[in-house]
């Protein structure tokens, strides 16, 4: 891994011209010139997936052609699957899911070419790709007897709206949770309540990132964050992480040179190497940040999903100057289907983080927060919780006892979910996945996480999802599929 920061390179801005020759430039056919400049353009890699287009108003107004010529362009490239639509937000380059292998045509397999979302979309038997706890391990009859109690408590709740904010109840228990569990001192009305991180994630960016933006984020990194800073138009600076934590240098360099809007980071438990940072790199993180007035966005959700100890605390806890924003999630371990996390943050930076929730969906559903509420004060959760460290535990060993005997690199991670696996050289990840997933085994390849061409001999494995037997016989088929494709290579 090279130490200096990387900065995603611009693309020189090509433009469209019009025959000005041509006696009608109105005519039925002046769709196709906007059509073909456009496809050219995303075929060439000017524009990658999910990259905003021009609008039809700038279109018009920079070829001179009608507004409904632009929009019969638009329309006929989204028929076609060249692009996609956004209610009120304009047209994005469609990713191609699949797309035929060109060195080795002759196996017939479709080479995966999507984002994270797209891939957890596709059935398999042996899912290694969801960092989700699958259900059988979720004490489901309890979460039934919750909710019955949550209408005897609250007998009007279907009819209520939740705040923008989040119900006070809840704010007020987190508040007292956090005090006792991570040391820090909070008040409730610095608590946000998310319909999930991922949620929290896109507030923070409809906030402050602006076209051309500075942000600082890992290499590797969680891959819908990735998705979500870029097509807000960030440019991204890249610091590396790896089994000793960051290179503090390297990062105290990249916030004195680009003066970046945040750094985006995952110091629990990283999606997706697993990495936990020690006590005394967070200690110096929150000094780099207040010296250098850089925002620190801590996403956390495998807090209480440890091994043996617990976590340093949180970067917050350590933060006297109020630069770090702390992400708090509960969806993965509490209960996936109530996607429940928050937002803490001091006064300076919360107003308008509540003002994007307000206009992004008006609250949490209401309904959500108090079954949530009633069941994470109960002792049922924490038996819970320490039943599931075990399972995710023996799942982890029976992951790493099947890779044993294939001298692949890992370092066991101490919490989390995912294990993160280095290949051989030798071994096309992409082509390993395609004849994985036509066997019906999936697992996420480390270019997702990763903006630059370091992880691409990664896999990111996930434990969490399959039942031991799963586990077991899942991995031993995709190493007899990594050896097949050793041997036909080496004949």
């Amino acid at each position: 891994m090279t130490n200096k920061p990387l900065i995603e390179p611009q693309k020189k801005q090509a433009h469209l011209t019009v025959d000005s020759s041509s006696a009608q430039p109105q005519s039925k056919h002046s769709f196709q010139t906007v059509y073909t400049y456009i496809q050219t353009r995303i075929q060439r890699g000017d524009w990658q997936a999910h990259a905003k287009l021009p609008s039809v108003r700038q279109l018009a107004e920079d070829t001179g052609m009608h507004r409904l010529t632009i929009f019969k362009a638009y329309q006929h490239l989204k028929e076609d699957g060249h692009v996609y639509a956004r209610d009120k937000s304009g047209y994005y380059v469609q990713p191609p899911a699949l797309q035929v292998l060109t060195n080795e045509a002759e196996l017939g397999l479709p080479l995966f070419q999507g984002n994270l979302g797209e891939l957890h979309r596709i059935e398999a038997n042996y899912q290694f790709s969801k960092a989700l706890i699958t259900p059988n391990l979720l004490p489901n009859h309890y979460f039934a007897e919750y909710v019955k109690q949550v209408f005897d408590l609250y007998p009007k709740l279907l009819g209520t709206y939740a705040t923008a904010q989040g119900d006070l109840e809840l704010r007020e228990m987190l508040q007292r949770y956090f005090t006792k569990t991570s040391q820090f001192h909070v008040h409730a009305d610095e608590i946000l309540i998310t319909t999930g991180a991922q949620q929290a994630i896109s507030l923070i960016a409809e906030v402050w990132i602006r076209p051309g933006d500075h942000v600082l984020i890992e290499s590797p990194a969680y891959a819908s964050a990735l998705d979500v800073f870029e097509q807000k138009g960030a440019k991204l600076v890249l610091v590396n992480i790896d089994a000793n934590g960051y290179d503090l240098v390297q990062i105290e360099q990249a916030m004195q040179k680009y003066k970046p809007r945040f750094f985006y980071l995952n110091p629990t438990f990283h999606n997706p190497t697993g990495v936990c940072i020690s006590a005394e790199q967070r200690k110096q993180l929150v000094d780099l940040a207040a010296q250098y007035k850089c925002l620190l966005i801590e996403d956390d959700t495998c807090q209480d999903i440890y091994f043996d100890q617990k976590p340093p605390l949180p970067l917050f806890a350590y933060d006297t100057e109020g630069y770090t924003i702390y992400i708090r999630s509960f969806s993965k371990y509490v209960s996936p289907g109530l996607r429940m996390a928050c937002i803490v943050a001091r006064p300076e930076w919360f107003t308008p983080l509540l003002a994007a929730k307000s206009l992004a969906d008006g609250g949490t559903p209401l309904l959500n927060q108090k079954v949530f509420l009633l069941y994470f004060t109960s002792n049922r959760l924490q038996q819970h919780i320490e039943k599931l460290r075990i399972a995710l535990r023996i799942r982890l060993e029976i992951m790493e006892e099947e890779l044993s005997s294939t001298g692949w690199y890992y370092e066991s991670p101490q919490g989390g979910f995912n294990l993160w696996v280095r290949l051989p050289d030798h071994i096309s990840v992409p082509e390993l996945l395609a004849r994985c997933l036509k066997q019906s085994i999936s697992f996420v390849p480390g270019s997702l996480f990763d903006r630059h061409e370091t992880s691409q001999q990664y896999i990111r494995l996930c434990f969490s999802f399959a039942s031991e037997q799963e586990i077991r016989t899942g991995i031993q088929q995709l190493v007899a599929i990594a050896k097949d494709m050793e041997s036909n290579s080496s004949e």
